[in-house]
């Protein structure tokens, strides 16, 4: 693996020549998840009974985090710093597992011993200023973990009702457009093919509404109703960013995998559109990358732009619901990041946010690949159909 091509998309190369040492740490990053998996499995109450894509949880990205803070030249600091990978897994563990917060401790501290162990197995020596590293690290880690999985144990904070309502500006403008160029003259041709805009967006709206009343009758009033399908994510991807490019040409670049599973694509791709719609806001109009990857049966898809980087005092706040600075130049109503946020807790995973001043902003939306066995109720038919 080349560090300076590292996993957020446009990300600057902060060493184009990287050393050796810094690759094998990268290179390490599958033996420390096996390990890593194997033990917890064997010594966490409850871990057993985990499927692995909620036991691995967002590991991944804090390992690379980590390697990415032993890098020389790297501005990472530690694998918490300008990241809420440790908050995201403390949420994901409140709400996917029956972990108490020993356990959450415990996973860290299992985590910080694999990795010694397979950095010595593969001949490479931790010296003082790695342990002080890796030490901030695990400690911050759980610091941040505890302090998520403890708040979302007092209460979710979403509203369903609210993030459909505001996704249902977009087909209503459209349909509003379309009819509005229907009452001037126009060729047979172009009247047909705003009639199917009409059409097709009034189908969108009534789905979104259908889904804003099996919300407000929902009993727990947590999680969205989900249609899961079995498709290939990345054409979904490309397509979203095409219709950025139509409107801004060039402006998405998508790179990565095709990657097949099981998810709601009605709600994995107005996530996505809340997602490049905010990088269009914010990111100081310079280009938007996306990636999409597969590891360890989780999907991957970050969304990168270059635009000023969110103040740590506002990172912990962006995913509240109706939350905006009062300073914030662009428009909105406070409601897409938060959807997006309920789309991957729905599915069974998350959406972390990573921004500094040297590295730009990466949103990761992070779900299991099949999502199946977290999104339907206990009892259901699980048909591979």
């Amino acid at each position: 693996m080349n560090i300076a091509t590292d996993r957020h998309t446009g990300r600057q190369a902060y060493a184009r020549h990287p050393l050796q040492r810094a690759q094998r740490i990268f290179a390490m990053r599958d033996a420390v998840l096996g390990a890593w998996e194997q033990r917890v499995r064997a010594s966490v109450r409850g871990a057993d009974q985990l499927l692995t894509p909620i036991l691995i949880n967002t590991l991944p990205a804090f390992f690379d985090n980590l390697a990415e803070a032993l890098t020389p030249g790297h501005p990472r600091e530690n694998a918490a710093s300008n990241s809420n990978v440790p908050a995201v897994h403390g949420n994901e563990r409140a709400r996917m597992t029956n972990y108490g917060p020993e356990q959450v401790i415990q996973e860290y501290q299992i985590f910080r011993d694999c990795f010694a162990a397979v950095a010595h197995e593969a001949g490479i020596t931790l010296r003082s200023k790695d342990w002080q590293v890796i030490n901030e690290s695990i400690d911050s880690g759980i610091r941040e973990s505890i302090r998520e999985f403890t708040s979302m144990h007092e209460g979710f904070r979403r509203s369903i009702a609210a993030g459909l309502s505001h996704d249902m500006r977009n087909p209503l403008a459209v349909i509003s457009t379309s009819a509005q160029l229907l009452l001037r003259p126009a060729e047979p041709e172009r009247v047909a093919a705003l009639a199917h805009k009409i059409t097709e967006h009034s189908k969108r709206l009534d789905g979104m509404i259908e889904e804003l009343l099996d919300s407000l009758s929902y009993h727990q009033g947590q999680r969205l109703p989900l249609a899961l399908s079995r498709f290939d994510v990345l054409p979904l991807v490309q397509a979203v960013a095409g219709q950025v490019n139509l409107q801004r040409p060039g402006k998405c670049h998508v790179q990565g995998q095709s990657v097949t599973g099981w998810w709601c694509e009605n709600s994995l791709r107005r996530a996505l559109e809340n997602l490049l719609g905010n990088a269009l806001k914010y990111g100081d109009d310079g280009p938007i990358g996306v990636r999409v990857e597969a590891t360890h049966e989780r999907l991957f898809i970050t969304v990168h732009n270059g635009g000023h980087a969110i103040a740590p005092e506002q990172a912990e706040r962006i995913f509240d619901y109706l939350r905006r600075e009062n300073d914030s130049p662009a428009p909105g109503w406070g409601i897409g990041l938060p959807f997006v946020q309920n789309v991957a807790e729905s599915h069974g995973g998350s959406i972390a946010v990573d921004s500094a001043p040297e590295t730009g902003t990466s949103f990761i939306f992070d779900v299991p690949v099949d999502c199946r066995p977290f999104v339907q109720p206990p009892g259901a038919p699980n048909s591979d159909s």
